[in-house]
């Protein structure tokens, strides 16, 4: 690692995913751009080029970290620029223990609101504080004086306070990619404290919404002498009234033991411009032509995400089901096609949603199907992103109702494929990104007299309506689209274009 301090970033990147694929090519391993230029890692890497230099920490497999079969530091050089990864040798066991253990079995329930699920006795709470001080020890190693060390996500929670203690002359920015609860929930973990002590030795936390702004601060408050130095009115684009997740204001700054820690509400977008490139392609016309070839006259309803029980899949498909029984005159008008895709298939409480997903899409079928029509196509495979660009071109109404979504992308991925102008959005009240997206005709996927409603009126909407509402909903997600979050982010470290061009000085 960096020891020569001219030899350090100006800008490090922490997150537990490497910033390319590695792929092997004539016995010598390549690092190739990820497959999809859609999505946050190149939109994070796209800020190198701001900065004198760079740097990425995440982690890598190693049957023995002391002496991994790899280089530690490795130099990257991509469209964004050159860049130092940093990989940390973890154990097959420390990733089960830190990642699918800790932070999927105990922290993701609670963070998503779902007690019942949540499974205390497996964590070990000492590999999850191990390998947290070693992605903050990396990034100590990387930073050059002053330097701006960007954190992302829930499972490195300790990583600020350890970074703090290593390295008090840093910027530390801390995201947090999905919900945030109230007090009440996020007390429920024995390590809570710990948590949020970490937290705020943030120069800046942010979040996609206020309401898990304001939720952090409930929490914060429950358990710590923090004062709320600043409150603001929440923006109009991130005030949506019929969300359940609206706020009316968000607190903005707090102090603990002698600091101030920025908050900032940034919803997560998608990049636009690419999604409508892809849209307008030849290859996406073929497709759809071939699409609405096999539909014929039957509406296309589309729904896509992951085999978790965060996600709704089994009330949307119970909904569908009431659907066609309650409205005969659906039956062969109308066809579900449920992308339903395993988060990790060696997770039993996943497994088991894929089981209960397939046995009510068989009953579906095998109730209201005939030769010529199948009411549901279940898909449980991952649908390469220039098919689904097309399938969103095609479908008539996507149906997007997650049970707790810290934002959700695809409804956004929807509106931005929509170049026609054209679609119905249904989405749930509970997704952060209801509160941004006004113009969606809103769900509650916990009422059955809301579900089937929404989608029988997104169903019924004139082509006047539709493109009403498609129109503004372009626009929002045009506005607020990936680049928006990720300078809005910056800009509350002080660190907006004009100022990140200055950080490209050496300190």
């Amino acid at each position: 690692m960096p020891s020569d301090p001219k030899e350090r970033s100006n800008l490090v990147i922490v997150y537990h995913r490497q910033p390319y694929e590695e792929v092997e090519v004539d016995g010598k391993i390549e690092y190739h751009e990820n497959k999809s230029p859609n999505g946050i890692v190149p939109t994070l890497k796209s800020f190198f080029g701001r900065f004198d230099k760079g740097a990425w920490v995440a982690w890598k497999n190693s049957d023995d970290p002391a002496h991994p079969d790899f280089e530690r530091v490795v130099e990257i050089s991509d469209a964004y620029g050159t860049y130092n990864v940093s990989r940390l040798p973890l154990t097959p066991e420390q990733v089960t223990s830190f990642y699918h253990v800790t932070s999927k079995e105990a922290f993701w329930p609670i963070l998503h609101g779902f007690k019942e699920r949540y499974n205390y006795d497996p964590v070990d709470w000492s590999t999850f504080r191990e390998v947290n001080w070693a992605f903050a020890e990396a990034a100590a190693a990387e930073a050059a004086e002053g330097a701006v060390v960007w954190v992302h996500d829930y499972n490195l929670w300790l990583v600020p306070g350890y970074l703090r203690t290593l390295r008090p002359d840093v910027k530390i920015s801390f995201f947090h990619h999905t919900p945030f609860p109230g007090a009440d929930i996020f007390n429920v973990l024995p390590w809570r404290k710990e948590i949020l002590e970490s937290l705020l030795a943030c120069d800046v936390v942010g979040f996609h919404i206020p309401r898990y702004v304001n939720n952090f601060v409930s929490a914060a408050r429950s358990l710590l002498e923090v004062d709320t130095q600043k409150r603001e009115k929440v923006k109009p684009e991130l005030n949506n009234q019929t969300s359940a997740l609206s706020e009316q204001s968000v607190v903005t700054e707090l102090a603990y033991e002698g600091r101030t820690v920025r908050l900032a509400a940034s919803p997560v977008g998608v990049d636009v411009e690419y999604i409508e490139n892809l849209a307008k392609s030849e290859e996406t016309a073929k497709k759809l032509a071939e699409i609405r070839e096999n539909q014929g006259d039957r509406r296309l309803i589309l729904s896509v995400g992951r085999t978790d029980y965060t996600k709704g899949g089994i009330e949307q498909l119970e909904s569908y089901e009431r659907l066609l029984e309650n409205h005969p005159e659906l039956r062969d008008k109308i066809q579900l096609m449920h992308v339903s895709v395993a988060a990790n298939a060696n997770m039993t409480a996943y497994q088991q949603i894929q089981e209960d997903l397939e046995s009510m899409a068989g009953r579906i079928n095998g109730r209201f199907g005939s030769f010529e029509w199948q009411p549901l196509v279940l898909i449980s495979r991952p649908v390469p992103f220039k098919e689904l660009v097309a399938y969103y071109r095609a479908a008539d109404v996507a149906w997007i109702t997650p049970l707790a979504d810290g934002m959700n992308l695809v409804c956004k991925e929807y509106c931005a494929a929509r170049t026609d102008g054209d679609g119905v959005l249904v989405l749930s009240e509970f997704a952060g990104a209801a509160v941004e997206i006004a113009t969606a005709v809103p769900t509650n996927p916990f009422s059955y007299k809301s579900m089937d409603s929404a989608l029988l009126h997104a169903l019924a909407m004139d082509e006047d309506e539709r493109r009403g509402r498609m129109k503004v909903a372009r626009e929002l997600v045009k506005k607020q689209d990936v680049r928006f979050w990720a300078e809005d982010q910056m800009r509350a470290l002080d660190l907006g274009s004009d100022e990140m061009a200055n950080a490209s000085e050496p300190a």
